[in-house]
């Protein structure tokens, strides 16, 4: 499993727009797609919605990808 850190840049940002940052995704339209499919978790629970608020301290995974989302740096 790869884990990788992603460091917000202000208070939190939406699961699709993570995806596709985090280059799991090559379009919005497939990080839509996936996440309405269930394959996407947030805390270890499905998450459909879309623009889902991720904020620091959170976990997302995708296929055998994790994401730890940091408190941006500069705050």
């Amino acid at each position: 499993m790869q884990t990788l850190e992603f460091d917000l840049d202000g208070e939190y940002v939406e699961l699709k727009q993570l995806l596709k940052l985090a280059d799991l995704v090559t379009s919005g339209g497939e990080a839509k797609m996936l996440i309405g499919d269930g394959q996407v978790l947030v805390d270890g629970q499905v998450e459909l919605r879309k623009a889902c608020k991720i904020r620091a301290g959170q976990q997302v995974q995708f296929g055998d990808t994790v994401i730890n989302v940091l408190a941006d740096p500069e705050a």
